[in-house]
């Protein structure tokens, strides 16, 4: 028994010295944790090859210009060492893609090339316009596409102070001309735009397309309200199934069964008028029309759905196009500087279809259209006539559209007028 208690005595002796060694051994020399760790790897940067409408350029180089007057796709290749069956391949390949006749004079294209002592295109990308383009390539394969930008629909709102006019307005609001039309076509039975007031003003929330960031175009007035000789007309696009239209806050439609205006938004120089100086013939006369003057080759579009009866060209009329809609109502439209393809007697048209251009043939000193009215067999002033409205809300959308257009009026309440007249404010992007 004495000899066990003298083992496990000197087992913990050993024990202790051990450990206190270990110890010592620490303190006298210390492992730096730093050094532990393994030295860091080198960073390889990762690859990222520059892409050009799914093209790899790194190499290559681009030179943008424009297409030139009787400039053909070879005249363009040739220089950069394309060779005559190489184009003849690539122009083969168009069919049924791109109609070579279809380059138009000073739109862009993109030449991507190899910068060789002679120069070798590898492709060409033509930019037919804001949306669509061509790519010929030339590389690998020799082959054609047609392709298109991605549109970006993004809702705006926009408001603003009248100093002129609408169009003067807006052009110094630094936006696009088409919001003035869009803007007019909206209100045209409500608002009298030849004839606004200084301080007039309006909100109005719109869909905007964008490609690359750029403003391509307005796809429709979502809401809007415009503020005229102190009476706030309020306007709200509502989908009823049947039909999309713009409808006032108790569901009555503001349209009419006819647009009021022949041509976009311009302006009139001539009005309807029982005694007036004819700038031609020289003498005092009736002027049973309405005369919008707008640039040489402006759309005319038919103010409602209907039959041609006529279009032809007459000493006085010059080419005209006339429009029988029913029993009751007739339109026609003078002085144009062509007739649209497809206008003969008993071709049917639809409301805004653009049937010719405007002009100044026949009896006529400067571009404009001359816009006749017949009700009942009678010449009317087209822009004094009444005509019945267009189908408001059905009963059984009623609720939705109380709620959609509830909706747009908070919004328009958000906006808030700019303290200027002639400054105006942008803003709300969603």
């Amino acid at each position: 028994m004495k000899l066990f208690n003298k083992l496990v005595i000197t087992a913990f002796i050993v024990i202790l010295a051990l450990t206190g060694y270990q110890l010592w051994v620490q303190q006298a020399h210390p492992v730096s944790v730093t050094s532990a760790k393994k030295k860091p790897q080198p960073v390889v940067e990762k690859y990222e090859p520059t892409i050009f409408y799914g093209m790899v350029i790194d190499s290559l180089e681009i030179t943008r210009d424009k297409i030139k007057s009787r400039q053909h796709l070879s005249d363009i290749l040739r220089p950069y060492n394309v060779s005559k069956e190489d184009i003849y391949t690539l122009s083969q390949s168009t069919k049924g893609v791109f109609d070579l006749r279809k380059l138009r004079v000073n739109k862009p294209y993109d030449l991507v090339y190899k910068p060789d002592s002679l120069p070798i295109a590898k492709a060409l990308v033509y930019y037919h316009n804001d949306i669509d383009y061509v790519i010929f390539h030339l590389d690998d394969s020799i082959y054609t596409e047609k392709k298109s930008k991605k549109i970006i629909i993004k809702e705006q709102s926009t408001t603003g102070v009248i100093s002129r006019s609408l169009s003067a307005t807006i052009s110094e609001m630094g936006l696009s001309p088409i919001l003035t039309n869009e803007l007019a076509d909206v209100f045209a039975w409500q608002i009298d735009f030849f004839r606004l007031y200084p301080g007039d003003r309006f909100k109005v929330i719109y869909e905007e397309q964008l490609v690359e960031g750029k403003s391509i175009g307005i796809t429709a007035i979502k809401a809007a309200v415009f503020e005229h000789n102190g009476y706030e007309n309020y306007a709200y696009f509502y989908d009823q199934g049947t039909s999309v239209d713009y409808f006032d806050e108790e569901g009555k439609s503001l349209r009419k069964a006819f647009l009021k205006y022949p041509v976009q938004f311009s302006r009139i120089s001539s009005r309807y008028s029982g005694n007036r100086y004819h700038p031609v013939l020289k003498r005092y006369k009736a002027h049973r029309g309405t005369d919008f003057a707008a640039p040489r080759g402006t759309p005319i579009r038919s103010v409602g759905e209907g039959t041609v009866v006529a279009a032809q060209y007459t000493k006085n009329n010059g080419n005209y196009v006339k429009i029988r809609h029913n029993s009751i109502y007739t339109t026609q439209y003078l002085h144009m500087s062509k007739i649209a393809t497809g206008m003969k007697p008993g071709a049917h048209v639809k409301q805004g279809q653009t049937i010719g251009y405007v002009g100044a043939t026949g009896l006529a000193t400067g571009n404009h259209v001359c816009y006749r009215f017949w009700k009942g067999g009678y010449q009317v002033d087209a822009l004094k006539v009444k005509l019945p409205s267009s189908e408001p809300i059905k009963e059984e959308r009623m609720e939705d559209f109380i709620q959609v257009a509830a909706s747009f009026r908070q919004q328009l309440d958000g906006i808030t007028y700019p303290i200027e007249k002639v400054t105006a404010s942008i803003g709300g992007a969603k």
